[in-house]
């Protein structure tokens, strides 16, 4: 069987900055999530903003191991740590008063992982 190569260099930088995190802080919720994120393209997440809505209530943390998508609206404030997002759910976000960052910077932010709430 041959080993899958990610090419990707920030989605490997990420990765590693996620399970350093985890190891440091013995947090699993990191090295869960570099674990999806570790998967095929075709096995990523992809998530919109209408089910962060309904998942979530206003202040909760969010990690999405993979991407969010702009369909549907948000009217609560939340703060999202993704792989990446598009342009308009980062926009949809933002108006409703919630915050956008990376998975690296939200496990720099969190470190233990506490209230952390993983969507796929």
């Amino acid at each position: 069987m041959v080993r899958r190569v990610i090419t990707n260099p920030q989605l490997n930088d990420t990765i590693a900055a996620l399970k350093k995190t985890g190891r440091k802080n013995k947090a699993q919720i990191w090295l869960r999530v570099a674990e999806f994120l570790g998967k095929p393209k075709r096995a990523r997440v992809a998530i919109n903003v209408s089910r962060i809505a309904r998942n979530t209530k206003k202040g909760d943390i969010v990690a999405v191991p993979g991407k969010v998508l702009a369909t549907g609206s948000i009217s609560h404030a939340i703060h999202i740590g993704a792989f990446n997002f598009s342009q308009t759910a980062r926009a949809k976000i933002q108006t409703a008063g919630g915050s956008c960052m990376s998975l690296s910077k939200l496990a720099d932010d969190h470190p233990k992982g506490s209230k952390i709430k993983i969507l796929r």
